[in-house]
């Protein structure tokens, strides 16, 4: 069964343009034109296209992207190639959850302190005491002047 560019682009949530754009981009060099010029995607193909978006979602550049396909298309013997790339990658994302772990951590405590019985109290003595630290600021920086 062979899919067309519409129907890929349903599938995968893309923007026709988008798939152009990677195809342009040496991303698709596997996907095969029927008589009349169009792109005609199988299924393993698809395979490989949902790669591309996990990589491209996940914050791999084209560039590195269009790597990991040319690996690809050179066969068994980019393997080390390959999955060096991705174990690369792999750190990058690994990095990103952390630090969305971190932001997380943040956003909770907030939530938290804004359902607290004394929300109020709590930002306005949090208020308090920004406006003393920045006077204790400016009263340092004029003692210097």
């Amino acid at each position: 069964m062979t899919y067309s560019i519409k129907d890929v682009s349903k599938i995968f949530g893309l923007s026709i343009y988008t798939i152009r754009f990677y195809d342009k981009e040496g991303l698709l060099p596997f996907v095969s034109r029927n008589k009349s010029g169009n792109r005609e995607f199988t299924e393993s193909d698809l395979d490989l296209l949902k790669v591309i978006c996990c990589l491209k979602n996940s914050g791999m550049q084209i560039k590195d992207i269009k790597k990991y396909i040319d690996f690809c298309m050179e066969g068994a013997s980019t393997i080390d190639a390959r999955k060096k790339l991705l174990l690369e990658h792999r750190k990058e994302i690994m990095k990103q959850m952390d630090d969305l772990n971190k932001n997380l951590g943040i956003v909770d405590f907030k939530i938290e302190m804004y359902e607290a019985p004394n929300a109020i109290e709590i930002i306005n003595e949090q208020r308090r005491q920004a406006y003393e630290e920045k006077r204790e600021n400016n009263l340092l920086l004029s003692c210097k002047l």
